[in-house]
């Protein structure tokens, strides 16, 4: 997130959760933590905010009736009664506990914060947020010891690294308010607790999700069932991740009949690419529309991870930015190795 210098961290809690069916018990504070160093407010509010990526929205979402969502109610009775704060994030801990029982979920430090003059578009608005981290890193500390210098071994917390945070918006509140999410452990499909079981939310189906879902999708279909149903070359797949992507960085609207048609040619790897698109969107949750303007923030994310590389051995990188047909591979029975040759018009 940009523009954190403006924000204001008014309460911080922390609760120590863990897995129930491990035995890991569930310990409450019983008051917030003591704000009084300037240093130490900074660093905080950075670890907490300073994952998130504010174009990723979701919302709080229920089968029957939003108020029925638990951490929904809870951040709405922070927002409401300030006096509640220290009882009601003890409410979400507990919650968080009775969800928190997948073998790969680990036992970690849960922080319950309120934050105001947050960036909201052109807005500063009130903000809560619910963090957890999970991993512990070592580091050294050196201290004076008589005339000379020791070292010794400690775990701590990276603050350049949230494993997991939520972080919702006083706006929205009919809609289950704006929320942002991260999630950075615990990815597998069986493990998702945090999104799925914990916060249960959903991400609004804008011009951003649409767009950023797509390439995702795209990415995964080329690299995982592309590359294994149709026999294809690495430089084949890295082709039609070019295509991909151009398609996206030259275009306005996405039209599903119109990518298509463009970026993978044939009737069969289409056919493969939709059965692959539903099974994507039952995993997910949620459905990808196959109609939808282009947002150019999800195309710049996503860009960075669509490798153009083709690496050959430990001796060679290609990068292919394109014309799929000035390469040419082949197979020298001389040497017993294969090949690519490459058309150019002038070296630079």
């Amino acid at each position: 997130m940009t523009g954190v210098d403006s924000v204001q961290l008014k309460n911080v809690i922390v609760h120590k959760v863990g897995n129930p069916t491990r035995g890991e018990e569930l310990k409450l504070s019983q008051n917030p933590l003591t704000l009084n160093d300037p240093v130490v407010q900074g660093m905080l509010t950075k670890y907490f905010l300073g994952s998130f990526n504010e174009n990723e929205q979701y919302h709080f979402t229920h089968l029957s009736d939003i108020y029925l969502n638990e951490v929904f109610t809870y951040v709405a009775k922070i927002f409401e009664d300030p006096d509640s704060f220290v009882a009601t994030s003890a409410l979400l801990a507990s919650f968080l506990s009775s969800k928190s029982t997948h073998v790969r979920v680990k036992e970690g430090e849960m922080y319950v914060a309120k934050f105001e003059q947050v960036p909201f578009g052109t807005e500063y608005i009130q903000a809560v947020g619910i963090f957890k981290s999970e991993n512990k890193e070592s580091f050294l500390k050196v201290f004076p010891h008589g005339q000379s210098l020791e070292v010794i071994s400690e775990e701590g917390i990276n603050i350049n690294k949230l494993d997991k945070g939520c972080l919702v918006f006083r706006n929205n509140k009919e809609e289950g308010y704006t929320v942002c999410v991260v999630d950075t452990t615990n990815k597998q499909n069986d493990a998702q607790y945090w999104i799925k079981d914990f916060l249960q939310v959903e991400p609004y189906a804008d011009s951003y999700h649409n767009t950023n879902q797509y390439l995702g999708l795209c990415k995964q279909f080329i690299t995982n069932e592309y590359a294994e149903k149709f026999d294809i070359s690495k430089s084949e797949q890295i082709d039609m991740l070019n295509r991909s992507m151009d398609y996206f960085k030259t275009k306005d609207q996405f039209s599903m009949q119109e990518f298509t048609s463009e970026v993978m040619h044939h009737q069969e790897v289409i056919d493969t690419f939709m059965d692959y698109k539903k099974t994507y969107e039952s995993v997910k949750n949620f459905e990808i529309e196959d109609e939808f303007d282009i947002n150019l923030s999800a195309v710049k994310r996503q860009a960075k991870v669509f490798k153009n590389v083709l690496k050959l051995d430990k001796n060679f990188h290609i990068y292919i930015h394109g014309r799929k047909d000035l390469m040419e591979k082949g197979y020298d029975e001389l040497t017993g190795k294969h090949y690519y040759k490459l058309f150019f018009d002038e070296e630079s």
